[in-house]
């Protein structure tokens, strides 16, 4: 004889315990204050926007960040703004994220390619020159589309480690020293540039995160 499964009557009752703490914790709160004499409320008032604005006036006379220099350097370098929407770039917490994808005007891999087509190779050059006035660390990352290969015993992940493999060779021939290279990976197709739509050709790329400490 099958058995009823136990239903869990105790929830609710937590539920509406901590709506009565809170609502508890909110009334002494009002209690409080309506305590406190309209001199002392403008005193405390004045204490924490004077704090606010002693934080908000050291930020700007600390300036930019690092990060924050070398996304608007690489913002306004001409060669990355010609190349239109074949280039992404992004501000991220820890540096900048480069993306160059493939489009119809500019494919940068033929299909199940690991190598970069003439233009591909040119933009990668562009990028990696932009990259050279710094002094910053950059990790690659090639990606494909969710497309599956073709070639028998060699998937995504054999394609997009070589597309990273192609962006390393190609930016340190432009200058690029090799240590400054702290990471080479293929991530195949799980990291769509479009989530939800990982057959778009724009998924096929190379990402440089370039690494920006402080």
């Amino acid at each position: 004889m099958p058995v009823a499964p136990v239903r869990k009557t105790g929830t609710w009752k937590m539920a509406y315990a901590d709506f009565l703490t809170a609502l508890m914790a909110f009334f002494l709160l009002m209690w409080l204050v309506s305590g406190v004499s309209a001199d002392d409320r403008t005193e405390i008032a004045d204490y924490f926007h004077n704090r606010s604005a002693a934080a908000a006036t050291a930020a700007a006379e600390a300036g930019p960040s690092e990060a924050d220099r070398v996304f608007s350097a690489l913002s306004q370098n001409p060669d990355l703004v010609a190349a239109g929407n074949s280039l992404v770039l992004t501000r991220e917490a820890d540096g900048v994220r480069i993306d160059l994808v493939d489009t119809a005007e500019r494919p940068l891999f033929d299909r199940a390619d690991g190598r970069f087509t003439p233009a591909g190779h040119d933009l990668a050059q562009k990028a990696a020159a932009a990259i050279t006035v710094t002094d910053t660390v950059i990790t690659l990352e090639g990606h494909t589309d969710a497309f599956p290969s073709l070639t028998p015993g060699y998937s995504n992940w054999e394609l997009s480690s070589d597309r990273a493999n192609e962006a390393r060779r190609v930016f340190e021939a432009a200058g690029i020293a090799p240590e400054r290279i702290r990471g080479v990976a293929g991530l195949a197709d799980t990291r769509p540039m479009v989530p939800g739509q990982p057959h778009l050709p724009v998924n096929r790329r190379v990402s440089i995160l370039v690494q920006v400490e402080g």
